[in-house]
């Protein structure tokens, strides 16, 4: 009896201390918060009734991101007689008053008040805002006010501790904590960013909010979720603080910001289009359009080159060419290294300046005109020909119209009827009889790109061949 005591005595003496020593390895955030807590503010937006609302973007559809990608500052709906309100979360840059947040937080916003933790509350003047980084520079009229220290997203590792302060459906500076789960991330539509993954509890009202390291250092802006239901499922994104200072910079000296372009699409390298293109693995950005008498153009750019390296930055995937493009000073001549044919070539190209409204026109669903469709047997499709209205129409050259999709394979690579062919690797197709040659030739089980047109997008697909 006295030795079951005993043991169990130490079992549990053993057990506390296995606690106290996973306690001891735990990360405490108390200093953290006490240190930068007060540099963290609500932003309250009011907006006249009647204006268009400043609900978050919401991006969903057909495609694999069949969830949410949300901006989440919440909305408060009013009747439509008063005004309507939302919040969100910001942060002071400097001691004179100078305050970062998202951009959607004050979009549309006719008034922006600020309050800080001491319960002060100021009027605040939006600077500017940049919508393709989602960022925007406040100011409000204080002066001797606690401010954040950035630290150097750079340098974070995935699985390392992050903590968020923000103003959850309104609860100021509520704390959160996570890990980094990922770092560079691409997300729809939001090509200037490479984003900080992180599992931080993130809710309406965290936008704009810091994101801080074990240090006390903001590292990123907490700007989207993924989310089916509004609220937080572990996966949230963060704006990496160097990429908002270099936009900031921008605000704060000319209230807007420039940057480059070279005026082609691209697409993301998969291993089978990497596999028709030649190449030993899927890096680099896949052109997938060149716009006429752009930089890219005039520098002799292709369809169907692959951009290794821009300005000798290496372009692991396609969405770090946009980023890289666009931090270059409009203006200046850059080396382009690409993949063509089998050959690395380099090319010069002087980069342009991205207008402020860059609007796309997107081209009408086109019919067949009644010509004879014609079967590609190895694709099992059937296609026809363009008429030289459609050719204009859609601004191309030759093309075929997919007119039926029989093949699982063809199916499963994603083409559908109504597309049009442009290209079979880098040549271009202006007949079925062309195409059919083509095909052949390539061997049974090959991997071969289709350039692909369907409405106002151009795009690769890899088909295997031959396979049911």
């Amino acid at each position: 009896m006295l030795n079951n005591f005993r043991q169990t005595l130490a079992w549990v003496v053993c057990a506390m201390c296995s606690l106290q020593a996973l306690a001891k390895e735990l990360p405490d955030f108390t200093g953290l918060v006490e240190k930068q807590g007060a540099a963290v503010v609500n932003i309250s937006i009011t907006q006249t009734a009647g204006n268009t609302p400043v609900t978050p973007n919401m991006q969903e559809g057909d495609d694999p991101f069949s969830e949410f990608f949300r901006r989440f500052a919440p909305q408060i709906q009013p009747d439509q007689n008063r005004d309507e309100q939302s919040m969100g979360s910001g942060f002071i840059i400097s001691s004179d008053g100078y305050i970062m947040t998202n951009a959607h937080v004050v979009d549309g916003a006719d008034k922006v008040t600020v309050r800080l933790t001491d319960r002060r509350e100021f009027r605040a003047k939006v600077i500017g805002t940049d919508k393709r980084t989602d960022v925007a520079l406040l100011k409000i009229e204080a002066y001797g006010l606690p401010k954040i220290d950035k630290g150097d997203p750079n340098k974070l590792k995935v699985g390392e501790w992050v903590v968020a302060i923000g103003s959850p459906f309104g609860f100021d500076n509520s704390v959160t904590a996570g890990i980094v789960s990922a770092k560079g991330r691409s997300l729809p539509q939001d090509n200037f960013v490479p984003f900080i993954q992180t599992d931080v509890a993130i809710n309406p009202g965290n936008s704009g909010g810091p994101l801080f390291n074990l240090s006390g250092e903001v590292v990123g802006i907490n700007s989207q979720i993924y989310t089916r239901s509004g609220g937080s499922m572990g996966l949230s994104f963060a704006i990496p603080i160097d990429v908002a200072t270099q936009v900031v910079d921008q605000l704060r000296s000319n209230g807007k910001v420039t940057r480059s372009r070279i005026g082609v699409t691209i697409q993301e390298l998969t291993s089978e289009l990497a596999e028709s293109f030649g190449l030993s693995k899927p890096e680099g950005a896949l052109i997938s359009s060149v716009e006429k008498d752009a930089p890219a153009d005039k520098a002799g750019i292709e369809v169907s080159d692959v951009i290794l390296k821009f300005d000798g930055k290496a372009i692991n995937r396609s969405g770090d060419l946009p980023r890289i493009v666009a931090a270059t000073q409009p203006g200046r001549k850059v080396t382009v290294e690409l993949w063509r044919k089998g050959t690395v070539k380099q090319l010069s190209v002087v980069v342009a300046e991205i207008p402020e409204e860059n609007k796309l026109s997107h081209a009408d669903d086109q019919t067949n005109d009644g010509k004879t469709a014609t079967t590609l047997d190895r694709l099992d499709i059937s296609v026809s020909v363009l008429s030289a209205a459609q050719q204009q129409e859609l601004q191309v050259k030759g093309g075929l119209l997919v007119e039926s999709v029989k093949s699982a394979a063809a199916r499963s690579a994603g083409l559908r009827q109504g597309d049009v062919l442009l290209a079979i690797g880098n040549i271009p197709l202006h007949s079925a009889e062309q195409l059919n040659e083509f095909l052949a030739s390539v061997p049974t089980g090959r991997n071969i790109a289709m350039l692909v047109k369907r409405n106002e997008g151009t795009s690769y697909i890899a088909i295997k061949l031959d396979e049911k």
